[in-house]
């Protein structure tokens, strides 16, 4: 369960967190637009009675957004993921990888450092532009650039203490991924990017191991990372020696 617990604890970094009627409460008024930041977790109301008085504060907590989401995973009781299909919210899914040894393989020879002056988070955000445009044509995403700004603002929030590192291809940013010690002695790696000119060269390869580094360097022992069940990077954090230990997912209603 640890690897859920700090896949649910990068989640709500730097949000404001609660407990409250049976459920956790994560809410950032930074990024009202995103549902990633809005949501509820741990939810524990399992009787009618306990899920209504949930609902009704949910309605509370995040009146003025036009959505609401759960996170539920297997731990979340049975009566209420019942309920949240009933009243139409839309499941999507997320693997959870978990890396307890050594990473497979050796490391690219290639320039990977940590993101440490304006000139490299320029770059991560010129990156992160291209990733989206590449996310929306793939996916046929109907939220504009500016969605996609704001859920690059929101894991920029994240750091301190996620740390993101930036690779290199002859001077220029090739590519992305970012680090957290984690909690309970689990680290987790997050949100890997690489320009599709530059895949196949190992930059993803060598973005991970630095990254998995970094983490275990400040205190990390296994390190998560989560996944889209129907895309392709899962086999190739498999084929590094990520296995997979769970599955967690968000219900969405708008």
């Amino acid at each position: 369960m640890r690897a859920l617990d700090v896949a649910q604890a990068w989640l709500a970094l730097g949000a404001d967190v609660f407990d409250a009627d049976g459920a956790r409460f994560v809410r950032d008024r930074r990024f009202p637009g995103l549902p990633g930041c809005n949501f509820v977790s741990h939810v524990t109301a399992a009787s009618p009675a306990a899920i209504e008085r949930l609902l009704e504060r949910v309605g509370q907590e995040f009146a003025g957004l036009p959505f609401r989401q759960f996170q539920v995973d297997a731990r979340t009781p049975p009566p209420f993921e019942a309920r949240l299909v009933l009243d139409g919210y839309r499941r999507e899914d997320a693997l959870i990888l978990v890396l307890d040894g050594p990473l497979r393989g050796d490391a690219p020879v290639h320039d990977v450092r940590p993101i440490a002056d304006g000139d490299g988070w320029r770059a991560w955000e010129a990156l992160n532009v291209i990733d989206w445009r590449e996310y929306r044509e793939r996916t046929a995403a109907t939220e504009d650039l500016a969605h996609g700004a704001a859920v690059a603002a929101s894991r920029r929030a994240k750091c301190p203490p996620v740390r993101y590192w930036l690779a290199y291809d002859g001077g220029t940013p090739a590519g992305f991924f970012s680090a957290w010690e984690g909690i309970g002695g689990a680290g987790i790696v997050e949100n890997l990017y690489v320009r599709a000119e530059c895949r196949r060269r190992g930059f993803a390869t060598a973005l991970v191991h630095a990254c998995v580094a970094d983490a275990r360097a400040r205190g990390a022992g296994p390190v998560v990372i989560v996944t889209d069940p129907a895309d392709w990077p899962k086999r190739f954090y498999a084929s590094l020696g990520f296995r997979p230990c769970a599955v967690k997912s968000a219900y969405l209603l708008k």
